[in-house]
């Protein structure tokens, strides 16, 4: 059985476990949960999660390294436009169906009266554009790593490596060949722990399933249906127009080879724990050349974030509907253009979104402990957006090696578009 259709499988035997666990109410479902389900899940997460840094480090360093100094700017600009750019139209299908659907109006007051004994979460100081420009230089690379600001920590590594390929002395090549080795070793690594990825993720998808309220589900499934039609509208329709019109490849092709990708970040929900699945994919699968896949992809892992842009918006009109604030047309474009921006710096960890969107909250006068409205859901949620998230950064490598490199190769041709 080849590597994504076992990954399957564990998501299949993993969900289905757990709904069967937890239709049966039994004591023993949670000491399952607490002591194995959850443990061997955790250790999955964790293991990719330490590889992450050296693995996105090196990457960058390397992926800059390859790139012609003259086109460095270019490609970058380019990177943050799509990003922009994209993450406005996730943007805009959310805005249209919340005002369409409405789901807030859908809300118990029961459930909405409960949302200060559920809140976990706390808001973030500031979200200012200033800021999140100022946030971008860590003022100490070793504390953002530590402290998990991957867009900081990209920044230096994305100055280191501009610095190595500007530098051409005899003393530089020993320290390039060091990178490539620490490189190597991640990719190898990683390599070791996806081949526990049907236990790692059918662990996590029984302990979610087993311990989700579905009655919670239910009552906010009006909302979870409008973040995940908004979420396949632009996973499908918007991702495949622009691979067709712009990128000049088939839209089934490419997701025929991103496979494994998209499992990954469904079980996950993590765009950084899928960073070496898609790295794979990229240079493996859709044959993108290594400069671009490793800095396009290493950036967007923790910048270019379209499902959480569309979710963030989406979430702040649902609990401003849900507790009767009225935003006006203005007010919401305010509100999808501060979830486009913070995008560009959210975590791509499980949940990275709720700080977010209780600073959001806090700004429209609402509740931030809102946000504890939607916690029954937002694990599978967040499983959905980050599924976006991470073919949007195939996409976007796609795209700009397609368009750099000119006329399709073999396999991708015209007549292969469909």
């Amino acid at each position: 059985m080849s590597p994504p259709k076992r990954l399957v499988a564990g998501i299949a035997a993993g969900t289905l476990l757990g709904l069967a666990a937890n239709a049966t109410g039994s004591r023993w479902v949670q000491a399952l949960v607490t002591y194995v389900a959850e443990p061997v899940g955790k250790l999955f997460i964790r293991a990719i999660l330490m590889l992450v840094l050296p693995l996105a480090f090196s990457a960058l360093v390397l992926g800059v390294g390859e790139i012609n100094p003259r086109q460095l700017g270019r490609l970058g600009l380019r990177t943050l436009l799509y990003t922009l750019l994209v993450s406005s139209i996730a943007a805009g299908i959310g805005l249209v169906l919340v005002n369409l659907l409405q789901p807030g109006a859908a809300i118990p007051a029961e459930l909405r009266n409960s949302v200060a004994s559920a809140a976990t979460t706390h808001p973030q100081p500031s979200l200012s554009a200033v800021d999140l420009l100022v946030a971008l230089v860590p003022s100490n690379p070793v504390a953002a790593a530590a402290n998990g600001d991957m867009v900081g920590f990209l920044v230096f590594a994305l100055a280191f490596g501009i610095g190595l390929a500007s530098l051409k002395t005899e003393s530089a090549q020993p320290l390039r060949q060091v990178i490539q080795g620490l490189f190597d070793v991640s990719m190898r690594l990683i390599d070791l722990v996806l081949k526990a990825a049907p236990v790692g993720v059918g662990a996590l998808l029984f302990a979610m399933t087993a311990k989700v309220e579905l009655r919670v589900v239910g009552q906010l499934g009006q909302y979870a249906f409008v973040v995940v039609l908004g979420l396949s509208i632009h996973l499908f329709v918007v991702y495949s127009i622009l691979l067709k019109a712009v990128a000049k490849v088939s839209p089934v092709w490419f997701f025929r080879n991103i496979r494994m990708v998209l499992t990954t970040a469904f079980s996950t929900a993590s765009s950084n724990a899928t960073l070496p699945t898609a790295l794979i994919a990229a240079e493996t699968g859709l044959g993108l050349p290594r400069d671009v896949s490793r800095f396009v992809l290493t950036a967007g892992a923790s910048m270019n974030q379209n499902g959480t842009a569309l979710f963030e918006g989406v979430t702040v009109l649902f609990l401003a509907q849900a507790f009767g604030v009225h935003l006006g047309l203005g007010q919401q474009a305010m509100v999808m253009g501060i979830s486009v921006l913070a995008g560009l710096g959210t975590a791509g960890v499980p949940a990275g979104s709720l700080p977010v969107i209780a600073t959001i909250l806090a700004l429209l006068g609402i509740p931030p402990e809102a946000v504890g409205l939607i916690l029954g859901v937002d694990r599978i949620l967040d499983m959905c957006r980050t599924t976006v998230n991470v073919a949007g950064d195939l996409v976007l490598a796609t795209i700009i090696a397609r368009t750099r490199e000119g006329t399709p190769s073999a396999g991708q041709t015209e007549g292969t578009i469909i």
